[in-house]
């Protein structure tokens, strides 16, 4: 064999086996990244705030745990810099083998997250208050504007992020049905601990607010735990909310349960459901007063007066918002009415934390 040959089958030799070695490298790396679910390979969900096993069992193994169980995800278009609404789901669904029927029976968890300006409307901006200014919720830690249940969690965004002169939020609710031969049945879900559901929140709200173009010069951060923990609920009673004055017709074994949620100098919050097997708790009646900047500014644009359950007032330079808001089920029971019962509110919390309710409360 002549030397050049000899010369080039060494090169070729050694392309090969440096080739083999990078090769081998690049899929040892992968099948190490794969094996811990880290990035590229981890899922991500909702514009990619979250990632598997990023935080609750929910987005980890322990999710996917009962049988046949399976995650997905939908998410609409990227938050932006006018809106609108956006939302993201992530659902984990399961069967389990029914001995009663012919097909098994099928369970989702779903949580659902959103960006974007509150209602505009009157309606569907009471029903949205219900719902994150529940007494549940305990306040989020570190200066954050807004409240955190297991089940649920908002935060209003800074100034910077309004749409159309409304603020925006990022908010997290969860939802569990089970569908067998007894047919479809509401049932509690909790996304994780509150802690957990607090940093799940700051994460969307900082993936939000760049995709959006409003974020700060500092992200989002909290370290501290949320000390504020609500009671467990009970049943309503007179006065309702422990609130002097605040008294509404229930009916004699009725499934109206209230929960006492923060009660301190800048925010206070009750709200009463209707609980039934089945169906989700229906909002029956809510009451909020906060002076916290933020929080205050969800309910600009509402009508006021105390005949529609909310008024302003300054308390020691601070602008406070009153807000009483009976549901459906429960408009028309004040005792003696809807109207009076909400001086009787505003003027109990205003003496409470130092200032009066209003002129026309």
């Amino acid at each position: 064999m002549r030397r050049g040959h000899a010369v080039d089958g060494r090169r070729r030799r050694r392309w090969v086996i440096s080739g083999g070695v990078v090769l081998g490298a690049v899929v040892a790396c992968g099948v190490g990244l794969w094996a811990t679910d880290s990035p590229p390979f981890r899922d991500s969900y909702c514009w990619g705030a979250w990632q598997q096993d990023s935080g609750p069992d929910f987005l980890g193994d322990e999710g996917l745990a009962k049988s046949g169980s399976v995650r997905s995800a939908t998410e609409s278009a990227a938050p932006s810099a006018d809106g609108p609404l956006v939302r993201c789901t992530v659902t984990v669904g399961s069967t389990v083998p029914d001995d009663d029927s012919d097909g098994p029976l099928t369970f989702k968890e779903q949580v659902t997250a959103e960006y974007g300006p509150v209602p505009s409307g009157a309606r569907e901006r009471h029903d949205w208050i219900a719902r994150y200014f529940g007494g549940s919720g305990a306040r989020l830690p570190d200066g954050l504007d807004g409240l955190v249940a297991p089940d649920r969690a908002m935060l209003v965004l800074p100034e910077g992020c309004d749409v159309g002169g409304r603020p925006s939020a990022v908010t997290i609710h969860s939802a569990s049905t089970g569908d067998g031969h007894l047919g479809k049945v509401a049932m509690p879900f909790s996304i994780g601990t509150r802690s957990e559901v607090v940093r799940m929140l700051v994460d969307l709200a900082n993936t939000g607010m760049r995709t959006a173009g409003c974020a700060p010069a500092e992200p989002l951060r909290t370290s501290s735990p949320v000390v504020t923990v609500p009671e467990d609920d009970e049943s309503a009673q007179d006065p309702l909310c422990r609130i002097p004055g605040v008294r509404v017709k229930l009916g004699k074994g009725s499934g109206y349960r209230q929960q006492v949620g923060v009660v301190d100098g800048r925010l206070q919050t009750c709200s009463v459901v209707w609980r039934a097997r089945g169906v989700p708790d229906e909002p029956a009646a809510q009451y909020v007063m906060t002076s916290e900047p933020r929080l205050a500014a969800l309910f600009d644009g509402l009508p006021e007066g105390a005949g529609e359950g909310l008024t302003r007032t300054d308390c020691a330079g601070r602008r406070t918002v009153f807000y009483a808001h009976p549901g459906t089920s429960l408009e028309g029971a004040g005792v003696p009415d809807d109207r009076t019962v909400f001086g009787r509110f505003a003027a109990s919390v205003g003496d409470r934390i130092g200032c009066g309710p209003g002129e026309d409360a």
